[in-house]
């Protein structure tokens, strides 16, 4: 019960952590794309059930699978999109991690 609530968190807590050590003078338009990738997770819209707290997320979910997480990377990499790829690949690390708790 207690690990999806810390799951949840680390989805805010993280990318708040991140905005404060590299874009300090814009922390909180930062915070703010950083927390909005979250929304990668409407994906799970697709899945039924739609809430599975054993199932992982990664390479389940179409957002969540390798050639998205690619396209995650290539986002960070262009200075443009660069917000928003460390935001989805923050979130994907933070499934990752979730996954690996898993019992």
């Amino acid at each position: 019960m207690i690990r999806p609530i810390v799951h949840g968190l680390m989805h805010f807590l993280v990318p708040g952590a991140d905005a404060g050590a590299f874009w300090r003078e814009t922390f909180w338009r930062a915070w703010a794309v950083l927390a909005l990738t979250n929304l990668v997770d409407l994906d799970h819209l697709l899945a039924d059930p739609l809430y599975d707290p054993d199932r992982c997320s990664i390479g389940t979910h179409p957002l969540h699978t390798e050639w998205a997480i690619g396209a995650w990377v290539g986002l960070a990499l262009w200075p443009r999109t660069r917000l928003v790829g460390v935001g989805l690949l923050i979130h994907m690390v933070l499934v990752g991690v979730d996954c690996g708790l898993m019992p």
